[in-house]
């Protein structure tokens, strides 16, 4: 698997930590280990000229994600095959300001939204109320078996 990091944003993260969440999530959703995927982080300037282009939608947003090959994620008999996943761009800006209002730390917000791109890309949405508990109980469900994972890493 290929798991390509960019940093434009002008704020430092700990792109270690975004290749072991990639690498989790992937693996809890049966992903081919031979899918592609890149994470970009730019600054407010660029997520807002992403956002008008994309979205139609003014100012900066938190994620986007742009899908490549529609890949959906597999079962433990039959993984998703390879391909390329696509995009996912974060800006670490606005999750800063997310992380304050939340309560917790702007790695923890990049983290969620990470997986959230992530799940994007796979063909989840939460445009319908289904949908959206769909999304959002697989998006928790990862986030704490990756926090769980991190723990037994530092321990």
């Amino acid at each position: 698997m290929t798991i390509e990091i960019g940093n434009e944003s002008g704020i430092a993260v700990d792109e270690a930590v975004f290749l072991r969440l990639m690498n989790h999530n992937l693996a809890q959703l049966n992903v081919s280990p031979d899918a592609d995927v890149a994470i970009l982080l730019v600054d407010e300037g660029a997520m807002e000229a992403l956002h008008v282009q994309w979205m139609d939608e003014p100012g900066p947003t938190d994620v986007l994600s742009f899908p490549m090959d529609e890949l959906r994620p597999g079962t433990e008999d039959q993984p998703t095959g390879p391909g390329l996943l696509g995009d996912i761009v974060l800006c670490p800006q606005v999750a800063e300001t997310q992380a304050v209002a939340a309560g917790h730390s702007t790695m923890d917000e990049l983290i969620m939204l990470t997986t959230h791109g992530l799940l994007h890309l796979l063909g989840f949405d939460h445009a319908e109320p289904e949908e959206e508990r769909e999304m959002f109980g697989l998006q928790r469900e990862l986030i704490v078996s990756f926090q769980a994972a991190e723990r037994r890493r530092r321990a």
